[in-house]
């Protein structure tokens, strides 16, 4: 039962992973935009701004993303739940 409880809850978490479909350079505003439930476009368009008018503070921040977050896998995850049982 508590296996049950541990598997619908980590179902439910988020996580912040670099996009492989809706990338332009790293998938970082991809991912973040999957996420958060946006549009891409108004990502990159915020984080260009903060590049400009922020002195290359947004470029920072992106390098510091890309090297950070880990992509998202094309794999199923080791954690979720089979269909099919496992035989020994």
């Amino acid at each position: 039962m508590t296996n049950n409880v541990l598997n619908e809850t980590t179902d439910k978490v988020k996580k912040l992973r670099r996009s492989r479909d809706d990338k332009m350079l790293g998938g970082v505003c991809g991912g973040a935009a999957k996420l958060m439930g946006i549009d891409a476009t108004l990502l990159r368009i915020g984080l260009v701004a903060a590049t400009l008018f922020g002195f290359g503070t947004g470029a920072i921040l992106y390098i510091a993303c890309w090297v950070l977050i880990p992509e998202e896998s094309s794999s199923p995850d080791l954690y979720q739940p089979q269909d099919t049982p496992h035989t020994f």
